[in-house]
């Protein structure tokens, strides 16, 4: 097993920063890669941004490319999402995830989660 701890969310005006950390314990040595997704009221879940745990590749869903930048700490076990020039539309429950499977872009391919951490972005 893998637990999973967010940390970081909280208000935000339009075009400001926040940084989310997310750190692993238990089984982290079965994990090929960390995600962020998000939750919307209303909507589905969907994915942010991933990294793989071996080789740090990044991986970015369109709508935050540019503006969000996902990295690792291998020591620590945790995994960072910088975000900047934030829109009220990234307002969400921002999730973080751990894969134990190559796929690192769609949710169900995802074994653990942790609890969620609310990011909300005032115009």
């Amino acid at each position: 097993q893998v637990q999973l701890v967010e940390s970081g969310g909280g208000l935000v005006q339009a075009g400001g920063s926040l940084r989310l950390s997310c750190a692993a314990s238990g089984r982290t040595f079965s994990m090929s890669a960390m995600g962020w997704f998000r939750q919307a009221p209303g909507k589905e879940r969907e994915f942010v941004a991933a990294i793989s745990w071996s080789a740090g590749t990044t991986y970015y869903a369109d709508s935050v490319k540019g503006r969000f930048t996902i990295s690792r700490d291998k020591a620590k076990n945790t995994v960072y999402l910088q975000m900047n020039s934030l829109k009220p539309e990234d307002t969400a429950v921002y999730y973080c995830g751990a894969t134990t499977t190559p796929i690192v872009n769609i949710l169900r391919y995802y074994n653990y989660w942790g609890q969620g951490t609310q990011v909300t972005v005032s115009s």
